[in-house]
């Protein structure tokens, strides 16, 4: 499966947010230390408040700690360095990040989900109902950081040949994303997708319901993943996972679950990251009559007039302009990640 070429803007992005965070980079204080150990660099595999489960990075052992104070947010994939203190230990510094997925609440503060991710897997299924605008709310999200998308079918037991989901994958197949097939009760469906994720940390994201801790179960039977029903009242799945955690597999790799959500906002990006984030969009792009074009009714747009010759599909159009329409509900608050 090839790599996903980053744009010029997503590389100058990324290589802007690393030097960033190598200048912020968490250093410990002397003060009152001499009762513990000597420095150690660990991973995050999971965090919860003042507490984090640290993996050893030589011993690989897995070490409750407390948090130093001040050391910003930390979740799961960060590098960290910490020092013994009978029973656990302490984290005193974060290593610089080379990519973070932050998701803002509904009161505008920005939640840091994982840290350090190859790629995503957004997992989908027949039921509950796929929202194609979910969908694109995380692609855009995802070419915004420069990390491989990848669409997982989980299942594909109950997919019919006339199911509306089908329509959906078809516009995201044309525009060349990646998209497995699979089912978790049927592991040799799995074969592809346990050959991608043996290098790098992938993480997986998606609707509550949709399979995503049964994938990781599937793929990794002696971990106790907590595995919910689906709702039949709603159709909606219930929430199992409440922290990301980070898990290995025996063949290489890494991947983290996430938390379930129905939602996901955008509101901490510009409208024009919004509008690069669809990738068919971007041959249009800069080429409008107006320089402060918004691709809404101005004459001379680009964009709209890609849209009536068809080349723009109706459905990804609305679906950006629903999300553009969103980024005022919200009223982000400053916070340090």
């Amino acid at each position: 499966m090839s790599k996903r070429r980053l744009s010029d803007q997503q590389t100058r992005r990324i290589k802007a947010q690393q030097n960033s965070q190598q200048a912020r980079v968490k250093t410990p204080s002397a003060s009152n230390d001499s009762h513990l150990g000597p420095e150690q660099q660990g991973l995050v595999i999971s965090h919860f408040r003042a507490q984090a489960d640290v993996q050893n990075a030589i011993s690989g052992e897995v070490v409750r700690c407390h948090l130093r104070a001040n050391l910003g947010a930390l979740v799961a994939g960060d590098q960290v360095i910490w020092r013994a203190e009978e029973p656990k230990g302490v984290v005193v510094a974060v290593l610089p990040r080379t990519s973070s997925i932050v998701r803002p609440d509904s009161y505008g503060k920005l939640k840091l989900v994982a840290a350090n991710i190859t790629r995503a897997l957004i997992v989908i299924a027949p039921e509950p109902a796929a929202h194609g605008n979910l969908i694109d709310r995380y692609l855009v999200m995802l070419e915004h950081l420069g990390i491989e998308p990848v669409l997982v079918v989980n299942k594909v037991d109950l997919l019919s040949a006339e199911h509306p989901l089908r329509a959906l994958l078809a516009t995201y197949a044309q525009l060349q994303y990646p998209i497995l097939h699979l089912s978790a009760h049927q592991p040799e469906t799995l074969v592809a997708l346990r050959e991608l994720l043996v290098t790098g940390i992938s993480i997986v994201v998606g609707q509550s319901g949709v399979g995503k801790s049964s994938i990781l179960q599937t793929l990794l039977p002696d971990e106790a993943l907590k595995i919910g029903e689906l709702s039949e009242a709603i159709s909606k799945g219930r929430h199992t996972t409440t922290h990301a955690r980070l898990y290995h597999f025996p063949n290489g790799g890494s991947c983290i679950d996430s938390p379930g959500i129905r939602e996901f906002g955008l509101w901490h990006l510009q409208a024009d990251d919004v509008a690069q984030g669809f990738v068919e969009f971007r041959p249009y792009l800069g080429g409008c009559k107006f320089r402060n074009c918004q691709h809404q009714s101005e004459p001379g747009c680009r964009l709209l007039q890609a849209l009536a010759d068809g080349v723009i599909g109706a459905g990804r159009f609305a679906s950006y302009q629903q999300i553009i329409a969103s980024l005022g509900d919200v009223t982000l608050q400053t916070s340090e990640l």
